[in-house]
């Protein structure tokens, strides 16, 4: 399974930059205090280098692998840089303001949590981006839990829950292509597979989200004169109509016609400069410094301006960068067989289809913590596991949907990974200035960690587990695909057999 073509490299070794990259990564948070893991992940590429070399990998090859992760990545860059400039543009527009303004006027405090979930989910379904949904609707959202008084992170998770459930089923989704793109099998037939694991995890959070909403929401009259000098303030400083919203509404009606997530958000940079120009009377000049710098104000109202300073690329920055560095993270431990090496080992202990499906979600659960990057979770999982899928006669589609609940889902939950950067970047979490309690989004984004326990006990129970259809390996004939040899499988009496064969 190894490119035998390269060095292979033994477990121990294979483990031993990520264990010292955690430990550097430990110190700078529990002894220094501080959460920016740029440097201890930088100190990682060093040290995976050095293992590397001691291995026999020459810096070319890891050179090449970390430029060659980083190619994948560039399409998320892109997307971040667009959101950036979209945050900071459809607050000088008025659109985040107006979305407050009808949120805080509209929604129930008691069921802001469970309209918060479902309204990212079906935005997110839309655009085919959870970055882009916590950019612009979730932190509109924020603002409005910020009235209702209700805790940051629980906000946050809530929103966490619905732009990932989205992401995840959405046919517009970069990830959501990947993973059946890596794994061969059909994109629509992916999605319909996602929904038993899904579908029951979004529902518990929503419910989760209602029982808490009532049970947040306290003083009634201190919530609305929270709610009425939030909105008094709003209305002072923007001109405020459904006609600003048309950004938000013109970008979801762009992205159901499938076009493509960068042109989309692009669209919506464009038009919300246009309604900043004819509703809120900015100039070019503003809106330039908007789209690059972030929108600033200063209405004498905390809750406000806490929430309408931000945006633009340069807020994207922090992020952006240690993409960058965890994709180097993750490609030079790909180019030394270092995550291979791993994931090999973990093969070699499969007993059953429930401990298959199992380790495919944990690996791309540990890669995602690992490489700090969702798409090489998926990448290198959806590869790795492939063929013993085939051996045992089970349909890819347990391991396209494996790949997204251990990488799509996961991705958010984890701090220094690009989709848990982005969400505390963009809805304004204090973790990097001093307030490690707006962590607790992570426990409380449920619908991203259910469904990977959902989809762990359909594989123990045999439920929703298809196996592979005569076509489906057919399939595999003509395209002369990998299979694991098992001398049996399917009890505990199971071995591994490491022979691999290809369907001819």
């Amino acid at each position: 399974m190894l490119d035998k073509t390269k060095p292979r490299i033994g477990l121990q070794l294979a483990v031993l930059p990520i264990l010292l990259t955690f430990i550097v990564l430990g110190i700078q948070l529990f002894v220094f205090d501080t959460f920016t893991p740029h440097v201890p992940l930088i100190m990682g590429i060093g040290i995976a280098a050095l293992v590397g070399r001691w291995n026999g990998t020459s810096w070319k090859d890891m050179e090449e692998g970390m430029l060659h992760v980083v190619s994948v990545g560039l399409p998320a860059i892109g997307i971040l840089i667009l959101v950036g400039m979209l945050t900071g543009v459809w607050i000088a527009s008025g659109t985040v303001p107006t979305l407050i303004y009808f949120g805080l006027e509209l929604i129930s405090p008691q069921l802001f949590l469970a309209a918060a979930a479902l309204m990212c989910a079906v935005v997110s379904v839309s655009l085919g981006t959870s970055w882009g949904t916590v950019g612009t609707v979730g932190l509109a959202l924020m603002g409005i839990g910020a009235g209702f008084d209700i805790p940051v992170y629980w906000t946050a998770g809530a929103v966490v829950s619905g732009a990932f459930f989205g992401d995840k089923v959405s046919p517009l989704s970069d990830t959501t292509n990947l993973a059946p793109a890596v794994t061969g099998v059909d994109l629509f037939d992916h999605i319909r597979n996602l929904v038993p694991t899904t579908l029951p995890a979004m529902l518990i959070a929503v419910v989760i989200y209602l029982v808490a909403g009532f049970s947040l929401v306290g003083d009634e009259s201190a919530s609305l004169a929270r709610i009425a000098s939030i909105n008094t303030g709003l209305t002072d400083q923007f001109m405020l109509s459904w006609w600003t919203v048309l950004p938000v509404a013109l970008v979801i009606g762009l992205a159901v016609m499938r076009m493509p997530a960068m042109p989309v958000l692009f669209t919506g940079v464009l038009l919300g400069g246009l309604a900043a120009l004819v509703f809120q009377g900015e100039s070019i000049k503003n809106l330039f410094v908007y789209a690059f710098s972030g929108y600033e104000i200063a209405t004498g109202v905390t809750e406000i301006d806490g929430l309408l300073n931000r945006g633009g690329i340069q807020s994207m920055t922090w992020v952006i960068t240690l993409l960058l560095i965890a994709l180097s993270f993750g490609g030079i431990l790909e180019s030394t067989g270092s995550m291979r090496a791993i994931l090999d080992a973990v093969v070699k202990r499969i007993r059953n289809f429930g401990s298959l499906q199992t380790s495919a979600i944990g690996s791309s659960m540990v890669t995602n913590v690992v490489a700090g990057d969702p798409y090489l979770s998926i990448a290198l999982t959806g590869r790795m596991f492939g063929p013993a899928y085939r051996g045992m006669g089970y349909s890819m589609l347990n391991l396209s949907r494996a790949t997204e609940e251990g990488g799509t889902l996961v991705s958010p939950l984890v701090p220094w990974n690009a989709g848990g950067a982005v969400v505390i970047t963009s809805l304004g979490l204090g973790v990097y200035s001093g307030s490690p309690i707006d962590l607790l989004y992570i426990p409380l984004a449920f619908a991203c960690w259910l469904s990977p326990l959902i989809g762990i006990l359909y594989a123990w129970t045999g439920w929703f587990s298809p196996l592979a259809s005569d076509e489906e390996k057919r399939l595999w004939k003509a395209q002369g695909e990998e299979v694991m040899k098992f001398d049996s499988w399917g009890d505990e009496s199971v071995r591994f057999n490491r022979d691999i064969y290809r369907v001819n």
